[in-house]
């Protein structure tokens, strides 16, 4: 505007100013209570002003129109584009879950959060990793069995949220476009990328991804990143080989297409086992490529929305396990010193009906309404489902050949 600098993409401008909401809305939730009713406010006005854009992204669809005549006649017809149109409204639903789980910590007295000025040095020893966070407190025999039951009932239910807003953003992320900047700065085979030893285990006959992630380390997030920079490399290059998009002659060389193609489905597999169990680490190189250098509009919301309530999902299920975490400690603390032959555990209580609502529920994708048992519904998922997997909404659809008028 002031006719100096660069400018930048609308695309991009737009991804910014969710990100940027976001950091300057969700920046200080850092406990389990309801967010300020300001703040909230303002998420809901102002998110609600950058998704509008989307409202103006169209497609062409054939439409049959009555003349004064009587005859019938197809005319082409505009309507929101159909990714956005199925997408946009179930972000903005896991959003609604998500401050109502946060109001459902509202008035909570079975722990509470104390400043680290006051807690004793070992106890701020044991969360330097997280300084920034108060510390939280629990009764000295640890939480009451019914509210063991609720607070790990409320953390399966995060964790859904959270697995539907990683699937949304995986989705949109694959369907972007590979920059050209970051074709040109692969390495030129997938051995260069990940390494000679990493490359002996990824190719082995006898390959499990489990030994495979137990033999690098994985203790700091900038090793873990690094490694999922390296296999989405190795990915992109096996891929392109298989389909000669580099541009050279497959003669001569010393592994065939068929080992390329089962090599690329092992590192894909890798990268969503390290997906699901490392979910906060920051994007990826090949990430953050896509997303400065895309230029769809529509994609560009998808992403920067999926991705902030990916982050809000997984800082809330970080501060629930802080809950559980305390509250195992002061139970074992407390079987130490209690006398010998005395118990301390009760059977847990079963969440109330009003608090048992999932995902399934609030979007309305239960499978009684069309008069099907729950568990034949496609979308019928265990809440407590963990075993690697990304859970997707239905309905998940992007298209890159949808041709967009704004």
């Amino acid at each position: 505007m002031s006719g100096s600098g660069k400018g930048v993409p609308s695309a991009l401008a737009l991804s910014n100013a969710v990100t940027n909401l976001a950091a300057a809305v969700f920046g200080e939730q850092r406990k389990l209570e309801p967010m300020a009713p300001d703040r909230k406010a303002r998420w809901k006005k102002e998110v609600g002003w950058l998704l509008s854009v989307a409202d103006q992204i169209v497609e062409f669809v054939a439409k049959k129109q009555v003349l004064d005549n009587g005859v019938e006649m197809e005319v082409m017809g505009t309507q929101q584009r159909r990714d956005l149109q199925s997408n946009i409204p179930a972000l903005r639903k896991i959003d609604a879950m998500l401050l109502d789980y946060l109001d459902a910590f509202k008035d909570r007295t079975d722990f509470w959060y104390v400043k680290r000025d006051s807690c004793s040095d070992a106890e701020k020893e044991e969360s330097t990793e997280k300084w920034w966070i108060p510390i939280v407190k629990v009764p000295p025999n640890g939480l009451a069995p019914a509210s063991r039951a609720w607070i790990q009932h409320q953390k399966e239910l995060v964790n859904q949220v959270l697995k539907a807003a990683m699937a949304i953003n995986a989705n949109c992320l694959m369907e972007m476009a590979i920059p050209e900047s970051y074709l040109e700065s692969l390495p030129k085979n997938g051995r260069a990328s990940l390494g000679d030893a990493l490359y002996r285990i990824i190719t082995d006959v006898e390959f499990d991804p489990d030994d495979f992630l137990s033999t690098v380390d994985l203790t700091s997030e900038h090793k873990i990143l690094d490694l999922k920079d390296r296999i989405e490399a190795s990915v992109i290059i096996w891929n392109r080989k298989v389909h000669n998009k580099d541009g050279k002659s497959s003669w001569g060389s010393a592994v065939s297409q068929e080992k390329r193609e089962q090599f690329e489905e092992r590192a894909q597999t890798l990268l969503l086992i390290i997906k699901h169990r490392f979910p906060g680490i920051p994007q990826s190189t090949l990430d953050i490529a896509k997303i400065q250098e895309n230029r769809d509009v529509g994609f560009a919301l998808l992403e920067s929305y999926s991705r902030v309530l990916e982050s809000l999902a997984f800082n809330v299920m970080s501060r629930i396990e802080d809950v559980i975490v305390a509250d195992n400690v002061a139970r074992e603390k407390a079987k130490k010193d209690a006398p010998a032959g005395s118990s301390l555990e009760a059977p847990p209580q079963v969440p109330d009906g009003a608090d048992s609502m999932t995902l399934l529920d609030f979007m309305g994708w239960n499978g009684d309404s069309e008069g099907r048992p729950d568990d034949q519904s496609p979308s019928a998922v265990d809440p407590a489902q963990d075993d690697g997997r990304l859970m997707k909404l239905p309905n998940i659809m992007t298209n890159l050949f949808m041709k967009t008028t704004q």
